[in-house]
């Protein structure tokens, strides 16, 4: 058989077939262009840089932060330690305290047992007579004192110095009886004042008011029963005029010659001094009368204490001078003897 011949083909139908791949390589060619072009229009974003400074002044900023940090925890530790200081003070002090509260209440409990010991022993006749005999004593001296002038009893005193002891150790065993002694409330009050204040004890007995403050104590009274105590008339002390801050009159305002006793205290106080007087509250009949009176002499008063029942306690601030001319027109003081009743 013959070869078939082959059918000629037009151009166009030639043109049809080959079009397909043309458009491909176009398309290929157009998306790789836009790719280019993409990324040649995208804006460049620009790189970041370090700022050296910036990151300085950061750094320290944080230094500062923490060190303040640092100091508040510091403070907090330093806070508590000086608490955990403030008690372990206090509870040192609560344990000092405990420890005197003890010993207080043991000295207590065997002077209560010494009493009782003592009130359970039988005094023999002798005993019984001596006690009565001194008691008798006691009570004879102390009506003596009330009655008479200081001038009376300096002498008194002066021809028989065992009186005056008799009387004292009379005395000691009154204040054995008492609620309180009015001394150691005097004691403690001048205690909480200036040490270079200069004190005089009109009336000092054993003289325990200088024996226990740490400030210069002159003390004085008829008799001398220690180094402490200068014998002398209480109306005429060796002092100089405005030469002490405090006197004091505790128990001792005896005698039918007060106003000189004032006139006396009154000389030797600095202006502005302290007049201190404890005394037994039935010898006043009218206390607000008896504060009145030592205004003529001078003296204001700045506190008194009335509330307890055996003792009234004043201070008076004394505020002028007592002239000549005024002494004549002063009123008398008289306050009640104070007498104990035969037991």
């Amino acid at each position: 058989m013959g070869k078939a011949k082959a059918v000629p083909q037009n151009r166009k139908t030639l043109a049809l077939k080959n079009a397909p791949s043309v458009s491909k390589k176009q398309k290929k060619r157009k998306e790789t262009a836009r790719t280019i072009e993409n990324i040649k229009n995208k804006p460049k974003v620009p790189k970041k840089t370090i700022n050296c400074e910036q990151n300085k002044t950061g750094i320290q900023n944080l230094k500062v932060k923490n060190q303040e940090k640092m100091k508040q925890i510091s403070a907090s530790k330093k806070t508590q330690r000086v608490k955990s200081g403030k008690t372990l003070k206090l509870n040192n002090h609560e344990i000092k305290l405990k420890r005197l509260e003890e010993i207080l209440s043991r000295k207590t409990q065997t002077m209560q047992t010494e009493r009782k010991i003592k009130k359970q022993q039988p005094l023999t006749l002798r005993d019984r007579m001596m006690a009565q005999l001194s008691a008798s004593r006691f009570r004879f001296i102390n009506e003596t004192l009330y009655s008479s002038d200081s001038s009376q009893s300096k002498q008194y005193f002066n021809e028989d110095p065992d009186a005056f002891k008799a009387y004292h150790d009379g005395y000691k065993q009154q204040i054995e009886q008492w609620p309180i002694n009015p001394l150691d409330v005097i004691i403690s009050s001048i205690k909480n004042m200036p040490t270079d204040n200069v004190i005089a004890d009109f009336g000092c007995g054993e003289a325990q008011l200088a024996a226990s403050i740490p400030h210069e104590v002159h003390s004085f009274d008829f008799i001398a029963m220690n180094d402490r105590v200068k014998a002398c008339d209480i109306t005429h002390t060796p002092l100089l005029m405005s030469n002490v801050h405090v006197v004091v009159f505790c128990l001792s305002l005896m005698g039918t010659n007060l106003d000189d006793y004032l006139i006396e205290a009154n000389r030797v106080l600095k202006t502005n001094g302290i007049l201190k007087i404890a005394e037994v509250e039935s010898r006043f009949e009218d206390v607000e009368d008896f504060i009145r009176l030592l205004g003529c002499y001078g003296f204001k008063n700045t506190w008194k204490d009335l509330s307890h029942d055996l003792f009234y306690f004043m201070d008076f601030k004394k505020e002028e001078d007592i002239s000549m001319k005024k002494k004549k027109t002063l009123p008398t003081i008289t306050l009640k003897p104070c007498l104990y009743k035969k037991r």
